[in-house]
């Protein structure tokens, strides 16, 4: 399968929405979604149900406070979601929305300035509808942006994102079916390593990162975490003192997996149950479970994964941990 009938429909739409008035988008969104969509997405959005649902409260607060809104992509893919037995074809879109931060917007004051919002969005086709969605998103970092610091540290450092190293992300002609199977393998293998490891010791954390990663590898990380280069810094940065901070680490079902050309990610609702014992991002935690909802989007260069784009939403953890930081704007 080439998934071009259904990335066609996904183009359509974010042609329509564009060109659209701000009284026209329920009516875009209920041409291109199914009646009964799901839609999940970060704090304080989490699922919507329903065209008019989606409308009124994500769609229409979002164009009105984002003047001239441009959807920027820097990965397009489709794929059959390989946890599905109907194997069900979605289609992936990460970038920026990017528009001028003209009206406040879930509390957060506006800029009155050119501003990225970073996404990830997962879309499912049935019946050349969108029946279901993901769309993940780094508030914090638009927070950054408007002049709000929401975490006191991170290990790594956040910055506008850009896309693929090789500016080969785009995946709009027909990709065939042998390279999205080696990217689905290195994907797979990567995540068996992860369910195994138990290591806290840096050296072996490298030995066993350089099996599934090339040495130059970038993991583009949320704001909270950070971006990092290389896998000794993304060591030193991001695993070993996630690994300290956290214990009883649970990886619950993806719901979606999938890869096409280079390219491939998943995404959980969520991915990881996990339990903090220290200050994680400079902040007093409870020390009791809490969940991560996380998008990840992968490169591969070779044999091995090269690039890793990470969306988690920390408003959500946060919450579950007794901290409300949009309450506390």
């Amino acid at each position: 399968m080439n998934f071009q009938a259904e990335k066609k429909i996904i183009l359509n739409f974010y042609k329509s929405f564009q060109n659209c008035k701000y009284d026209e988008i329920p009516s875009v969104i209920s041409n291109y979604y199914s009646e009964d969509i799901l839609w999940r997405g970060f704090h304080p959005f989490n699922e919507k149900k329903g065209t008019k649902e989606l409308s009124s409260e994500f769609w229409q607060p979002l164009r009105k406070s984002f003047v001239n809104l441009q959807r920027r992509m820097d990965i397009f893919l489709g794929g059959i979601n390989t946890l599905s037995p109907n194997k069900d074809i979605w289609i992936v879109s990460m970038g920026h929305l990017m528009g001028l931060f003209d009206n406040p917007w879930i509390g957060i004051k506006p800029t009155k300035k050119i501003t990225m919002l970073r996404y990830c969005e997962f879309s499912k086709i049935d019946n050349d509808k969108i029946s279901e969605v993901a769309m993940f998103f780094d508030i914090p970092h638009l927070m950054l942006q408007a002049g709000i610091k929401p975490f006191p540290t991170e290990t790594g450092v956040s910055l506008v994102q850009p896309g693929p190293l090789l500016n080969n992300g785009l995946l709009f002609k027909k990709q065939g079916v042998t390279k999205g199977l080696k990217t689905t393998k290195i994907i797979e293998k990567m995540i068996k390593d992860v369910l195994v490891w138990k290591n806290f010791d840096r050296d072996k954390i490298i030995k066993e990162l350089k099996k599934s990663w090339n040495e130059d590898m970038i993991w583009w990380g949320p704001t909270g975490i950070g971006s990092t280069f290389t896998i000794e810094r993304y060591v030193d940065q991001h695993v070993q003192p996630f690994r300290e901070i956290f214990i009883d680490r649970t990886l619950n079902k993806h719901i979606c997996r999938l890869a096409e050309g280079n390219f491939g990610g998943f995404f959980g609702w969520p991915n990881l149950t996990l339990t903090p014992v220290k200050k994680f991002m400079g902040i007093n935690t409870k020390q009791e479970p809490s969940e991560m909802r996380v998008i990840d989007i992968y490169r591969r260069d070779g044999d091995k994964l090269s690039e890793n784009w990470v969306f988690i939403d920390f408003l959500h953890f946060w919450k579950l941990q007794g901290i409300d930081i949009l309450n506390e704007l």
